[in-house]
């Protein structure tokens, strides 16, 4: 253990290193999560439910005749916005990386006579063609990929679409290197978000400038484990995400602020994008 504390400490990662352990499933990770996403104050797991009632509404009020239009919620959560998209009328697939996300987002649609299908699945793996007018990958999650893994999604998803079908998505710009500071942290905790026993949490941040990405690296030391979580995330300009979709042959777009769509101004930690595929 002590030679994996050396490993990890010893040097700044190599950019898109990989964590040394599940996070979306670990049994106890996973039970912080959902209660995080599911605490209408906290703006970590998922953001305020105040904002996201506010984000569906802006997404809404894009479309037309939302009871014709088939939406896909990616990184779909507990499904916090596909209910709220399911109420909007809309018909409602998600899928999400979390087991305990996704056993909770099924029973409670099926507690709530929801009509929304909902899979167990890394969104990579998708499979659809022509089935959607609408997908949804909110919160930054596009950016937590690497650029090999974003430009196969954006092309999953452009196959997924209908002709005209639109996707939104939102992404860090570099302001946000002033809230993810480059710093070193080190805490003791009977139990907590990493795990029920007592640990010591080494947390780094990490900025890059090629690839333009910060980390935020979390070494969860226990009596008998050393695990390392890397959590990375892409820094965007409006240039740099409108080549990335340009790429993935999407072909017309729109920059906001923020996913309730705040006039585009360049000086948010966020933006958003929406993008068409004509097809």
């Amino acid at each position: 253990m002590y030679k994996k504390i050396l490993e990890y400490a010893k040097e700044k990662p190599p950019v898109y290193t990989q964590s040394s352990e599940k996070f979306w499933d670990d049994e106890h990770i996973s039970k912080q999560m959902l209660e995080a996403h599911l605490n209408p104050d906290f703006d970590g797991a998922s953001r305020k439910h105040s904002f996201i009632k506010q984000s569906v509404q802006w997404i809404e009020s894009l479309c037309e005749n939302k009871s014709e239009k088939k939406l896909l919620d990616l990184g779909c959560g507990p499904g916090i916005y596909a209910e709220l998209f399911e109420e909007k009328g809309f018909t409602v697939t998600g899928i999400d990386f979390s087991k305990r996300s996704i056993s909770y987002a099924k029973e409670n649609a099926e507690s709530k006579q929801k009509n929304i299908e909902y899979f167990y699945q890394n969104y990579l793996t998708m499979d659809y063609e022509n089935q959607f007018d609408l997908v949804t990958l909110i919160y930054c999650d596009f950016g937590v990929l690497n650029p090999k893994d974003r430009h196969e999604l954006l092309g999953k998803i452009k196959r997924a679409l209908k002709p005209s079908g639109v996707l939104i998505l939102d992404g860090f710009t570099k302001l946000q290197l002033s809230v993810s500071m480059e710093k070193e942290l080190i805490e003791y905790y009977d139990s907590g978000f990493w795990n029920p026993t007592p640990y010591v949490c080494i947390q780094r941040n990490f900025h890059y400038d090629d690839p333009k990405v910060f980390l935020e690296q979390y070494l969860v030391i226990t009596e008998e484990e050393c695990n390392c979580y890397n959590m990375w995330n892409q820094i965007f300009s409006k240039d740099s995400l409108m080549e990335e979709l340009q790429q993935a042959g999407f072909d017309k777009m729109e920059f906001f602020d923020d996913v309730c769509g705040k006039t585009f101004s360049g000086d948010s930690n966020t933006i958003c994008v929406v993008a068409k595929y004509r097809g």
